[in-house]
């Protein structure tokens, strides 16, 4: 009797929690499962109870990551894995677990328990974030990425010769493929040549394609990267490091829209959009004499310049989600996020790769992590120096210096007005009011719409 009314307790206890939580005697046998956990799988406590687990959750991680299991075999707990389950109707829930062991009074391990929580809404706010700042797998949402959004539908669809300027991973080659992806041009070609991998010789052939017996090795026809492209879009990237005479090859290619293959008798005409891409400062170039300004100005009939990534801090938090969701599809994994210390010490970081070198270290996590949390110790060594940043404590505090200065800064672009700032960092604006409050950040004598009283 009084072991009923001690169960009456437990159930009692746990259906007031708001995660769902079971558990199981050494026979892997369902002993507790809460309202929470029927609400979450679609299984009542009566269909649950004296069950395998295993035949109650059908989670991704039973068969060979199962959380409980290696619980019991190391004596620790597990907390904030990630799965998925399959609820009775059959629809897939993604849940966040943790786990422990139970003991009796003498110490005797005597089953587990494990609470999970169910992110399926946590998911869905993530996806609707992405949508709105994920634009052809560009992703930001600082101004100077809003801003490129806003324009990139209107450069595809103008047809006109772009130049796309940017530091070394800064996403060049996304750009011109989104150009290419909303043009009228998307349903043919895009193709993309790397300039500076080749000496002019090959660069030449690549191009402009070449007859057999055009020179020694020439045994066959070859159709150059120019005449694959007709009708569609070529990106000539890293275009500053191409020699003076092949700049000329260049320019009347542009001028006279076709293209004469080595060893050809007759030019053959190509209906091509043309993209060019650099890491190099092709005006200072011009300057310099070593880049001709007759093909400067035909290639740059439209100018777009990519920030740094260490000028777009803001969009370092949406670009860690955007990869780790990424690397989850390629690698079948169930990362949950990057610990609040991995978050500071990637916020501290200068990022001289920019995107692409974030990329790198969250791809190179993946394969460290199992599951759960990237931690510290999932990163490359240099993040591991207890001599930088972060071995001098950049966490929390410097963190939350660096959130008052994105604050700081949009209120004074917008002269004080906390509508347009809230939408410049993409946050609502009652929790700019929180934030401005928390930091004790003063606001700009105007607001935007005239002097306060």
């Amino acid at each position: 009797m009084a072991r009923d009314k001690a169960a009456q307790q437990r159930d009692v206890i746990l259906d007031a929690l708001n995660e769902g939580v079971f558990t199981v005697d050494m026979d892997w046998r369902i002993t507790a499962f809460n309202r929470a956990a029927e609400r979450i799988t679609g299984v009542s406590r009566g269909e649950a109870m004296g069950k395998a687990c295993c035949d109650v959750f059908h989670a991704s991680i039973c068969e060979n990551a199962c959380a409980l299991r290696r619980t019991f075999d190391t004596e620790q707990p597990v907390v904030n894995a990630t799965a998925h389950i399959v609820n009775n109707q059959g629809h897939r829930v993604p849940i966040r677990i943790s786990t422990a062991i139970l003991r009796d009074g003498a110490g005797r391990m005597i089953g587990g328990v494990e609470s999970f929580q169910d992110l399926s809404q946590v998911e869905q706010l993530q996806k609707a974030l992405e949508r709105r700042y994920t634009f052809e797998d560009i992703v930001g949402q600082g101004s100077a990425m809003m801003q490129l959004f806003k324009v990139l539908p209107r450069i595809a669809d103008s047809g006109s010769t772009v130049l796309i300027e940017g530091a070394s991973g800064t996403g060049k080659e996304l750009v011109a493929r989104a150009i290419h992806n909303l043009s009228p041009r998307r349903e043919k070609r895009f193709v993309a040549v790397n300039c500076a991998a080749l000496p002019d010789a090959l660069l030449e052939s690549e191009l402009f394609g070449h007859k057999a017996g055009a020179f020694t090795d020439a045994r066959r026809d070859r159709v150059g990267r120019f005449e694959r492209a007709d009708g569609g879009t070529i990106l000539l990237d890293e275009i500053g490091d191409i020699s003076p005479a092949m700049q000329m090859r260049l320019l009347r290619v542009l001028q006279e829209r076709q293209v004469e293959p080595l060893g050809a008798a007759r030019a053959i005409p190509v209906d091509i959009r043309v993209l060019a891409a650099t890491n190099k400062d092709l005006a200072n170039l011009v300057r310099e004499g070593r880049f001709r300004e007759d093909l400067y100005y035909r290639i740059r009939v439209v100018h777009m310049v990519l920030p740094p990534l260490k000028e777009r801090r803001e969009d370092i938090p949406l670009l860690i989600d955007h990869f780790i969701n990424k690397f989850n599809r390629l690698q079948n994994k169930d990362i949950a996020g990057v610990a609040p210390e991995v978050a500071a010490r990637l916020m501290a970081h200068g990022f001289p790769g920019n995107v692409r070198e974030l990329e790198n270290i969250i791809e190179q996590a993946f394969v460290l992590c199992r599951g759960g949390l990237i931690e510290p110790h999932h990163l490359p060594p240099e993040f591991q120096d207890a001599g930088g940043a972060a071995g001098r404590g950049f966490g929390v505090r410097n963190l939350q210096a660096m959130e008052r200065r994105f604050i700081s800064d949009a209120l004074a672009a917008h002269s004080g007005n906390r509508k347009m700032a809230a939408a410049e960092l993409g946050i609502d604006v009652a929790t700019l009011y929180r934030k401005i409050k928390a930091h004790g950040i003063v606001v700009p004598d105007r607001d935007g719409r005239g002097r306060r009283r």
